[in-house]
């Protein structure tokens, strides 16, 4: 059956094509995660000193939250949320090693058929202490805790750091359909939170120009913000990225090119502003 053309077809510039799948592998990572629970939730999570690095007190920590439905799919929630090729040996050299924490939202289907349980503020309590838990549990010190959100969970990212920002060091949120007022801003700024905000502008589920343009400026006004709003979604052989699952939202997966650290598979930068992929951004961060 022929899949029907995204709606931003006439919109490409010349010479450009469209793909329908991301090109990182899907489940090739997937043993370098364990699974745990605490606090009524389940979670994935990577330990890199099981994987060549020495045990140390300073390993940041990555947090991915997926998107809504996303926990139905178990172990396949690991890739869709973003967090799979982190664990790979390329990005955990560039980061000179990370732990990564995944947790899952207690989702369900109700008799409609309708997802229920995603990410919503009473998840906030119940994540943050997950989070100093698995701190506790697994690691022998947290140098920085890094908060990865896609879709919902990148609004979440948002939603859990306005009540705690002085427990994260970097958001970055992916495709999230709300940017929060000036005074949380305000808030990341004296707890010396940097955001990394990124979401396309052809994304589907939010109007970019009426939703995010607007709050850039601010965004740009922080002490610490990096933006990232591409053109275009692209996957890894370089077409510009479609999923049609009932309806488009290639463009607004842009976690997937996140996923490819924003490289092709020739290794060449999808984008001139993060020449060194995203692990090379946040390397750069915690030097700081």
């Amino acid at each position: 059956m022929e899949r029907p053309a995204p709606p931003w077809t006439n919109e490409l510039p010349e010479g450009a094509f469209v793909t329908g799948e991301p090109t990182y592998p899907t489940g090739k990572y997937f043993n370098r995660f364990k699974k745990d629970e605490a606090f009524g939730l389940k979670y994935y999570y990577f330990d890199p000193t099981e994987h060549g690095y020495p045990k140390r007190d300073d390993y940041p920590l990555l947090i991915f939250l997926h998107g809504t439905s996303n926990a139905l799919e178990g172990e396949l929630c690991i890739n869709y949320s973003g967090s799979e090729m982190y664990a790979s040996d390329d990005y955990q050299n560039d980061l000179g090693g990370a732990y990564i924490l995944m947790p899952m939202a207690n989702e369900y289907r109700d008799e409609n058929g309708r997802v229920q349980g995603a990410w919503e503020e009473e998840y906030v309590e119940p994540v943050t202490a997950l989070i100093d838990d698995f701190v506790e549990k697994h690691m022998d010190g947290c140098k920085a805790k890094i908060l990865l959100g896609n879709s919902s969970g990148g609004r979440f990212t948002f939603t859990i750091s306005k009540h705690h920002p002085e427990k994260f060091d970097i958001i970055l949120p992916v495709g999230s359909c709300e940017i929060p007022p000036d005074e949380v801003l305000d808030d990341y700024d004296k707890n010396g939170v940097t955001l990394f905000l990124a979401i396309c502008k052809h994304d589907e589920f939010t109007p970019f120009n009426e939703v995010i343009a607007p709050r850039l400026e601010r965004i740009k006004n922080m002490k610490r913000s990096f933006i990232f709003t591409p053109d275009w979604t692209y996957n890894g052989d370089k077409g510009v990225a479609s999923i049609n699952f009932g309806i488009e939202m290639g463009q607004h997966c842009l976690m997937n090119e996140i996923q490819m650290n924003v490289k092709f598979d020739d290794g060449t930068p999808m984008d001139e502003s993060l020449p060194n992929g995203v692990t090379g951004w946040i390397a750069n961060e915690l030097k700081r």
